[in-house]
């Protein structure tokens, strides 16, 4: 658990100096109108949450290297993490819920807005796949719980059974209390969202996640839903989430990020805007996590969260780093 908050101390200024690219300026609303500078960098770039991001976006990298398309990249990317049965906010390695079952959810979208989406599935390591599978071979966009399963089945998904000891030990130990709290930072609720775009300025995102541990069997975060957890839209940028999914669906979270941007916002200001109106509207917050990635057209990124701990995975063409997110509050030692 510590090992996520063992982050590389980089802040803003010097993800800055790794990058090039013209420096706009503009005001921002929310913060006693103090101006705030944005970096536009030529694509690709990739970004997505957590350390677990790191992994996800040198494959991404990897795929964009190779020629394939931001939207293969976004859907392999974070694919490595539904693969790593160590994580244990996503994939089949995760946390069950209080029944003791793992359910997972995903959701994809293109530079277009197309997107598939898929929620309250078991037993198979790529919901990401399904998802594009539902965007690019059915009318709909979310499939969900035995439907969702069934056409998976039918459409050349194949189950896995997975047991992990650990992980049935601590559910097993969770039963003497089935007390759910929160922590923020902890692997709970903490999912992959991942947002890039191509040297051609192709956009695409991707989340997926099995969602808050001990959660009640059927319950759905926002990582599935466009506009709460992954928001894409190819004139303007992406944004995706992470923490507490009923806190990004109650404000639309990743869909509001972008039409800030899409006012003039910078991406950092948007996502602190974001924040912002979550704070607002919900004052008892302590251990509730949200962070909101931003990525505008142009390349211009940012980061922010409710509380100190949120940081994402950054690829450009000057390297890798591991980027600490702005925050609104700090969490007590």
């Amino acid at each position: 658990m510590n090992d996520r908050r063992g982050f590389i101390k980089l802040g803003l200024a010097g993800t800055a100096a790794l990058v090039t690219g013209c420096i706009t300026r503009q005001e921002d609303e929310a913060t006693s109108g103090q101006a705030a500078a944005t970096l536009a960098i030529p694509g690709p770039i990739v970004l997505s949450t957590w350390k677990h991001g790191l992994p996800a976006n040198a494959k991404a990298w990897e795929v964009l290297g190779q020629g394939g398309s931001v939207l293969d990249a976004v859907e392999q990317g974070v694919a490595v993490v539904e693969s790593d049965l160590t994580n244990r906010s996503v994939g089949l390695g995760g946390m069950p819920d209080r029944d003791g079952r793992v359910t997972l959810d995903a959701c994809i979208q293109d530079h277009g807005g197309r997107a598939g989406a898929v929620a309250f599935v078991q037993r198979f390591e790529h919901p990401i796949s399904i998802a594009r599978a539902i965007m690019e071979r059915t009318p709909h966009v979310m499939l969900v719980g035995a439907g969702a399963e069934r056409w998976a089945l039918e459409n050349g998904f194949t189950p896995r059974d997975v047991e992990i000891p650990e992980v049935r030990k601590a559910w097993n130990d969770w039963l003497k209390e089935s007390r759910y709290q929160p922590v923020a930072n902890i692997e709970n609720h903490d999912t992959i969202g991942m947002i890039a775009m191509d040297a051609s300025g192709q956009l695409a995102g991707s989340c997926t996640t099995s969602g808050m541990a001990y959660k009640v069997h059927g319950r759905v975060g926002d990582s599935p839903i466009i506009g709460a957890g992954l928001f894409v839209d190819g004139e303007v940028g992406a944004a995706c989430a992470t923490g507490v999914g009923e806190l990004v669906i109650r404000t639309a979270g990743s869909h509001t990020v972008v039409e800030l941007m899409r006012h003039g916002r910078s991406p950092e200001e948007a996502c602190r805007e974001a924040v912002r109106r979550i704070v607002k509207q919900n004052p008892q917050l302590e251990g509730m996590q949200v962070g909101f990635l931003a990525l505008r057209k142009d390349g211009a990124h940012g980061a922010w969260s409710v509380f100190n701990g949120f940081n994402y995975a950054l690829n450009t063409t000057a390297g890798e780093q591991l980027v600490d997110a702005g925050h609104d509050r700090t969490l007590k030692a």
